[in-house]
């Protein structure tokens, strides 16, 4: 089954502890650990940089967005996290950003390798096994506003239809309701936990400053009882900004980065439907030609000329088989959607209860 392959990614920390002088990129390390008998060995790693995990995502989704698969959404690109890394400035905020890209560069990698039909593309086999990749190219509106810039364009090419579809399966209807629906209560609950780890990073460093203020003080009092208990305040203070420090980092790393992935999972979705309109225009079109064939045609017949008759036939016939094969289309990447739908409700069902276990067990 393709449950047999567990994927996880780590820094490469040979690379970056000497990141900041010799290098202008932070290099992945992918491993896998797999029973299936497609690949070569049962355990193996590779060296990645982000861009090759974009440029992967750029040609799954070639292949198969089109054919109504639902692509995983890599990280998004961030210029200013990647910035204070590159200069160096080791502090807090470049930490996080280095570890949540990491951890939500290993999400997207098991997304992936739990996909039956994306597993068994070649580029992904690439990804996973070979040493070395050709170096990414045209990455750039592979980040979030990139994101956000093809969904709007799919979505602009739909409106400009010359047929508006009239949607006659009511449970494509339905879904796509549901689904614009779940992305903006996903942004809005978004947006509150953000301000709610906020809050508890402040809360957690005025509780530094308390404890620390506390211990000064202990220190400084002559009184042996009064140090003492000062003290002890302080050691209690200490833990409670751990805790509040340790809430921050549940809520950021198990809960937000998890709004986050979903809310780019919901914009591909988007996409695939609107994929399924695309298609269904396609079909459209190719009935509307096959028509005017048809009517040039019978234009010949009464014009009496037998001599240009053949030609029409010809291309009336090569039309007829283009209508049949968009309608198949049609009905392929429909059904399609459906099952695409259907993994994405499961897998969703069961990230929710990992979050729950995590966060309350």
């Amino acid at each position: 089954t393709f449950a047999d392959i567990h994927a996880s990614c780590h820094f490469d920390s040979s690379i970056f502890e000497s990141f900041h002088a010799t290098r202008c990129y932070i290099k992945y390390i992918p491993m896998w650990i797999t029973s299936l008998q497609m690949f070569k060995r049962k355990d193996f790693s590779v060296k990645r940089r982000f861009s090759d995990f974009l440029g992967l995502y750029d040609r799954l989704l070639e292949k198969h967005s089109q054919n109504g698969f639902i692509v995983p959404p890599p990280p998004e690109k961030s210029l200013i996290g990647m910035t204070k890394v590159k200069v160096g400035k080791d502090d807090s905020s470049s930490a996080e950003f280095l570890e949540r890209r990491r951890a939500a560069l290993e999400r997207y990698l098991q997304r992936i390798v739990k996909h039956p039909t994306l597993l068994q593309d070649p580029d992904v086999r690439e990804f996973l096994e070979k040493d070395e990749l050709p170096r990414a190219v045209s990455t750039q509106a592979l980040s979030g506003a990139g994101l956000l810039r093809m969904v709007n364009k799919a979505a602009d090419a739909v409106s400009k239809m010359t047929i508006k579809m009239n949607e006659s399966d009511i449970w494509f209807e339905e879904k796509f309701q549901e689904i614009e629906s779940e992305d903006q209560q996903l942004r809005k609950l978004h947006a509150v936990v953000e301000t709610l780890v906020n809050h508890r990073k402040e809360l957690a460093m005025n509780t530094a400053i308390v404890a620390k203020s506390t211990a000064m003080l202990g220190s400084s009092e002559d009184h042996t009882a009064l140090s003492r208990a000062l003290s002890q305040l302080a050691e209690v203070e200490d833990k409670i900004e751990q805790l509040y420090q340790d809430q921050a980092n549940n809520d950021f790393f198990l809960f937000a980065e998890l709004l986050s992935d979903y809310i780019r999972l919901l914009s591909a979705m988007r996409g695939v439907f609107d994929q399924r309109m695309k298609t269904w225009q396609r079909w459209q079109d190719a009935q509307t030609t096959l028509q005017k064939k048809r009517e040039i045609e019978a234009r010949l017949i009464w014009a009496n000329k037998p001599d240009k008759l053949q030609q029409a036939k010809d291309e009336i016939s090569e039309w007829e088989s283009k209508v049949v094969q968009c309608e198949r289309e049609f009905e392929r990447i429909s059904a399609t959607i459906r099952r695409e739908v259907a993994r994405f409700e499961v897998s969703a069902h069961f990230d929710i209860r990992a979050l729950v276990a995590s966060m309350f067990c």
